[in-house]
């Protein structure tokens, strides 16, 4: 594979500006052989992002979010994704952004945060890049009902899952969102609801 500063950006074109930004790039990619090709991408870049999966050790349960997704809905699935909290970065750094989120979306304010790990979810297209935690809390982390922002045009539920049926609901295709799926994965890798004294 080449190295980092091997591949040059030949043209670059933005093709639409909104919410996010789309460009089209040439890039000249050297090859194995020696030789070099021109290749077109067009990346989408809204920013990057935080994500939390909020776990109760002491239940055993996690507090997951229900929302509507246009994309999975556009693809002909169900756009009511179940998912971990997350939002964009904007001005904030990845903790702050995955604390707020929380507190937005299910009103819970975790007594601990974990650093897990970051993850591309669509590296082909997409520049994000997600800022994965995990956040501890007991009902005491309590501040609100959640829900979201309205003025945002959010409607979140609130879902609470024990530890098995989340995986379950994995097995079953009811989390598909990919950052969720990585998330209660790394729980059960690093057994952080299978003894409530880890963590």
């Amino acid at each position: 594979m080449p190295a980092h500063n091997a591949i040059t950006i030949t043209a670059k074109k933005i093709l639409a500006r909104a919410w996010g930004s789309l460009t089209e790039y040439v890039l000249a990619y050297p090859r194995r052989d020696g030789t070099s090709v021109s290749l077109t991408r067009e990346v989408y870049d809204h920013g990057s992002a935080a994500a939390i999966l909020l776990l109760d050790t002491d239940r055993r349960v996690m507090t997951l979010v229900r929302q509507f997704r246009l994309p999975p809905h556009l693809n002909g699935d169900d756009g009511n994704l179940i998912e971990v909290c997350a939002g964009l970065l904007e001005r904030d750094d990845p903790e702050t952004c995955a604390k707020k989120e929380a507190l937005e979306e299910t009103g819970i304010v975790p007594s601990r945060l974990q650093f897990a790990f970051q993850i591309y979810a669509s590296p082909g297209s997409l520049s994000e890049k997600i800022h994965c935690f995990v956040g501890f809390y007991d009902e005491g982390c309590r501040r609100g009902p959640g829900g979201g922002l309205a003025e945002e045009g959010e409607e979140i539920t609130l879902v609470e899952a024990g530890f098995d049926q989340a995986l379950a609901m994995i097995d079953q295709g009811q989390i598909i969102d990919a950052k969720s799926v990585a998330l209660i994965q790394y729980a059960a890798i690093n057994g952080l609801l299978a003894d409530p004294r880890r963590g």
